[in-house]
């Protein structure tokens, strides 16, 4: 006889809508779910490859430059873009565009370096004209590193990188180029080697479908050159540890085995069947239609500009004296429904809604559906209409 829960069951699927984690497609859930195999065997050099190889286009990588990967979350994947390229009390500029910048700008100043922190509202992304001046005052070359995060994910404000490499070109300045696509790789379209970025971070729980636990980079040989130089000490993150076995597709250490199944389904699925182009679209198509319904109920967008609106995400401001913790809430309990906590300096004053990964358009409408009860139930001043509203966007839309 089985013990009763002491939680009731809810019938039907969960809506997980937060910006990541995702949810994971039931192919790469099997993908994940076969025996573990010996890690330094031929059948594991395969996979190894394949996953190696299959995420240079994705980064939009070429035949140069390299792709690393880490059992670890992209907190592992900031750390070991600083331990690799730079040495104690360098000075790197970063800017704060939203929590995700604050913390990795905290993880510079634990190594000793000296972060020139640009602040900012937290609706806007990286003001290349701040930039311009920054880089223009810095005639030694002091700056080692300009860090920046693509798509901050407690914000749905996206910076445009190619701005940022252009800015960085027009000063003649030196300075490697670090950027964060953690809720971005895999959702909008990313281009390490056009855009000039030296190093690449990203994570598995977003974009790419999967679950936490494998970080990513992609490294520029400038980014290599500098590792030989750089002072900091590094043994788990060495990428010099990780060049020679990934040649044959091996780790140095041991790797997420089965975790690495999944990123090759995923690479399979986003690459090869979907297709990236159709992948990048059907992201912009959503999120459009959020912000369709967000605009209908009256509601505020909190990204400033919207060309800068991200594809993966819609961060919503609710009126004064609403808690989005608590409306979160309602939301959970009522609907099943899981959205995206205000972080940071928005806690308590927007919440998020994830339109990333593996997602499709009844996905889309019946998470609208939820929010939209939930302001009725939570009796936040709104005008209806605003799924209706997703939904003719959407039919509009659809390619036939």
């Amino acid at each position: 006889m089985n013990t009763p829960r002491s939680t009731p069951y809810k019938a039907g699927r969960h809506f997980l809508q937060i910006p990541g984690p995702t949810n994971v497609p039931d192919r790469i859930l099997r993908a994940i779910d076969r025996p573990t195999i010996d890690h330094r065997g031929p059948e594991f050099a395969q996979l190894g490859r394949d996953c190696l190889t299959g995420l240079r286009p994705i980064f939009g990588l070429g035949d140069k430059g390299h792709i690393f990967i880490y059992p670890a979350s992209g907190t592992g994947a900031w750390e070991a873009a600083i331990v690799n390229t730079l040495s104690p009390g360098d000075r790197v500029l970063m800017f704060e565009t939203g929590q995700f910048a604050t913390l990795w700008k905290k993880i510079a100043e634990a190594f000793g370096l000296q972060v020139d922190f640009v602040p900012g509202d937290w609706r806007h992304g990286v003001p290349v004209d701040v930039l311009a001046a920054r880089l223009a005052e810095d005639r030694d070359h002091a700056i080692k590193a300009v860090m920046c995060v693509h798509n901050e994910t407690s914000t749905g404000v996206t910076s445009r990188i190619d701005g940022i490499r252009r800015t960085m070109d027009a000063a003649r300045h030196p300075a490697l180029l670090m950027v964060d696509t953690i809720s971005g790789l895999g959702s909008i379209e990313y281009r390490h080697d056009e855009w000039g970025v030296d190093v690449s971070v990203a994570g598995s729980q977003k974009g790419m479908m999967l679950p936490p636990g494998l970080s990513f980079q992609a490294v520029s040989e400038k980014a290599m050159a500098a590792s030989k130089t750089a002072k900091f000490p590094r043994a788990y993150w060495s990428w010099a540890e990780m060049v020679t076995p990934n040649q044959n597709g091996f780790f140095p250490t041991t790797p997420a085995t089965n975790l690495l199944f999944g990123l090759r389904e995923a690479i399979q699925l986003l690459v090869h069947e979907e297709g990236l182009p159709k992948v990048y679209q059907r992201h912009l198509r959503h999120a459009e239609a959020t912000r369709t319904a967000v605009r209908a109920w009256g509601l505020e967008i909190l990204a400033a500009d919207p060309a800068e609106y991200s594809p993966a995400l819609t961060a919503v401001v609710l009126p004064a004296g609403f808690n989005e913790a608590e409306f979160r809430k309602v939301a959970l309990e009522n609907f099943d429904l899981s959205l995206g906590a205000g972080l940071g300096k928005l806690a308590g004053k927007v919440f998020r809604i994830g339109h990333l990964g593996d997602f499709n358009d009844l996905m889309l409408c019946g998470t609208l559906c939820g929010v939209e009860m939930t302001l009725e139930k939570f009796g936040v001043p709104f005008r209806a209409g605003g799924v209706q509203a997703a939904m003719a966007y959407l039919s509009r839309s659809a390619s036939l």
